[in-house]
């Protein structure tokens, strides 16, 4: 028989699945013809380069922020434990940074200048999110990370096969779902009053994330195309509509990880 913390990593195992291939794996039809391709024959199309360096420069600055939340989270630690599992995660995504920076560099594109259009969208979303204390920090971490990293993954799936296994790899799970998922739980488990904070909070993030997708997808030209049509073949706005949808699904099943209402 399992005991009940098996059966709850298996849940958030399930869930982290979800962040890794519900998004990507669920698109209907073939991702077409690009999605065939290695980044050298892609790129000769000057739309499709654009939308990649915009996708990595998006990429690469949600990193960075990662690194730097995960450091400052830190230090609201309670326990000397969970300040180094903390900084061993943020040390993972600066290394994903670093990937990303040299991944823009090879391509010949300046990293500071791809990333530029996305820092004030990212940074206003963490100063109208910031944790006020350890919980609040591990959830938003779990959660709204994992809804940004969703959207990726769907894009993924019509980028080169180059361009793919690059994203893919660095939206890979740092560890921070089981943490997350074993300390909400457990404060829930103490003081089950948490549970309902919690819940309400990750519900704005929720809210929060997502409207900030949507501004930068139409902030910027070529990502908007690469989700409408034409970079991305024979991805309409009906498949927009499902992609978001396939997206709160995801974060229901989250929130069910966690021990909380979605």
């Amino acid at each position: 028989m399992e005991t009940p913390d098996q059966q709850h990593a298996q849940t958030a195992s399930a869930a982290d699945g979800t962040d890794r291939g519900a998004a990507a794996g669920s698109a209907p039809g073939e991702a077409g013809r690009i999605a065939d391709r290695t980044w050298e024959e892609a790129s000769g199309d000057p739309q499709y380069r654009a939308a990649v360096i915009d996708l990595l420069g998006a990429l690469a600055y949600g990193e960075l922020s990662a690194f730097e939340r995960l450091a400052e989270d830190a230090k609201l630690a309670p326990t000397m434990d969970d300040k180094a599992e903390l900084a061993k995660m943020a040390s993972a995504e600066f290394h994903h940074f670093e990937t990303l920076r040299e991944r823009l560099a090879q391509v010949e594109a300046e990293p500071n200048e791809a990333m530029e259009p996305f820092a004030g969208a990212l940074d206003e979303f963490h100063r109208q999110t910031a944790p006020s204390d350890w919980l609040e920090g591990l959830v938003k971490a779990y959660v709204g990370d994992s809804i940004a990293s969703d959207f990726y993954r769907e894009v993924a799936v019509r980028l080169d096969s180059d361009t793919r296994e690059l994203v893919l790899t660095v939206l890979g799970d740092t560890g921070h779902a089981s943490f997350a998922v074993e300390k909400v739980r457990a404060a829930i488990e103490a003081d089950p009053r948490v549970g309902g904070r919690l819940a309400l909070w990750a519900r704005r993030l929720m809210g929060e994330a997502l409207s900030q997708a949507q501004r930068v997808v139409a902030e910027r030209d070529s990502l908007s195309t690469m989700l409408v049509g034409g970079v991305a073949d024979g991805f309409d706005l009906a498949e927009v509509g499902r992609m978001f949808s396939r997206i709160t699904e995801a974060h229901t099943k989250r929130m069910a990880a966690l021990g909380l209402a979605a």
